[in-house]
């Protein structure tokens, strides 16, 4: 079987979670630090807190903003549903706005038109979360001057997007926002198996992060209500999780992105071939924006349902007979029951509805040779004619 994504784990990369395992740290050690410096030098921020998985990130990176009850978070429907949920666990309220129809990412025109209105009905947002759908960038130049003329936090849920550009920086740099989330689940570029990270510039925020990351317990003596009982003292000063990354993912982690660029690279290719082999068939190859270099971690199609004579389910179930195992990316976050129980209902985001009658994701992965997506390609002929 071809499946729609899958991590590349070499022999280097084992040999780098086998020398944690015959050190003395296995949870909480050197690993993560050389894992966070890595990640923050290659995108060129001053702070990185790794975490157990992106919603943890996503998570923290809100209570850092200081999301609570009585404020709003807006995202975009087109994601997985932890981009809209770190509000909820935040007992915060959580509204859309709808993509453009082109990148498939928030609509920076649909954003602006909608802070007018809030405005007007003093119901700003106080996060606002870009979700670089596929490895491609948002239009986050555009996103920053309005956080900066209506006063919102920006948080970047990169969960696709580590190794990406946009206007020549690095997704993960903070040129456009607070704070940016990866995540390193087995199916996205770089893998820890599970994990997350948050990045940002700002030594409040980053401070703030790792109090969250573990329990709300500081060592910090400039921290503390009063002088240590002794060296084995801590505090509680606020409510915190237990997120915390293990030194075996965090090993696994900086030796995966020894390779990111070449992860990347590969990917790209395999991006520009697919455009190629696809041009004659009945669907929309992704369209990538100015100024924007993606990484793709996943590769979305539109298919033309008017010059098909199948539904999509048909189209997912022959493709499987044919040993390939297609996805899709993302059912709309507010037609989820949960969303619809808080007064969410079709028609809402016009937009995000019509990608989702049409979305397909293709196999793309680092391993995923030239033979077989040709024979990807072939199979999607051969099912759509």
């Amino acid at each position: 079987m071809i499946y729609y994504g899958r991590q590349s784990v070499d022999e280097t990369d084992i040999a780098a979670v086998e020398a944690v395992l015959h050190s003395d740290f296995l949870t909480q050690g050197p690993a993560i630090e050389q894992f966070e410096r890595c990640v923050a030098d290659y995108c060129g921020t001053k702070y990185a807190v790794a975490v157990c998985n992106a919603t943890a990130a996503l998570h923290i990176a809100c209570r850092a903003a200081g999301l609570g009850a009585g404020d709003i978070l807006w995202t975009s429907p087109i994601t997985f549903v932890a981009s809209a949920n770190c509000a909820r666990y935040c007992g915060a309220d959580v509204d859309f706005v709808d993509i453009d129809p082109n990148t498939y990412n928030m609509s920076v025109d649909a954003l602006e038109e909608k802070l007018c209105r809030a405005k007007a009905e003093n119901r700003l947002p106080k996060v606002v979360v870009p979700v670089h759908l596929a490895g491609q960038s948002c239009e986050m130049k555009r996103i920053r001057e309005l956080a900066e003329e209506y006063g919102f936090t920006v948080l970047e849920d990169a969960s696709h997007a580590v190794g990406a550009d946009y206007l020549d920086t690095k997704v993960g740099g903070c040129a456009f926002s607070d704070m940016t989330v990866f995540s390193f689940h087995p199916v996205k570029i770089v893998t820890t198996g599970e994990g997350g990270m948050i990045l940002t510039n700002n030594r409040d925020l980053y401070e703030k992060l790792t109090l969250y990351r573990s329990h709300g317990i500081t060592r910090d003596p400039e921290k503390m209500t009063h002088t240590a009982d002794g060296a084995w003292y801590y505090q509680q000063i606020d409510l915190g999780y237990n997120y915390r990354m293990t030194d075996l993912q965090a090993a696994l982690g900086y030796s995966q992105m020894q390779r990111l660029d070449a992860f990347v690279a590969r990917r790209r290719e395999l991006a520009a071939h697919y455009d190629e082999l696809l041009r004659d068939l009945p669907l929309r190859t992704p369209h990538v924006m100015e100024g924007a270099e993606p990484s793709w971690h996943i590769y979305v199609v539109r298919l033309d349902f008017a010059r098909i004579a199948k539904t999509k389910e048909q189209i997912f179930s022959e493709m499987k007979e044919q040993g390939i195992i297609l996805n899709l990316h993302y059912i709309p976050v507010h037609l989820q029951p949960y969303y619809e129980n808080l007064g969410f209902a079709q028609g809402d985001f016009p937009h995000s509805e019509s990608y989702y009658e049409e979305a397909l994701t293709l196999p793309l992965y680092y391993d995923l040779t030239d033979a077989q997506q040709d024979e990807i390609v072939a199979a999607l002929r051969d099912v759509l004619a």
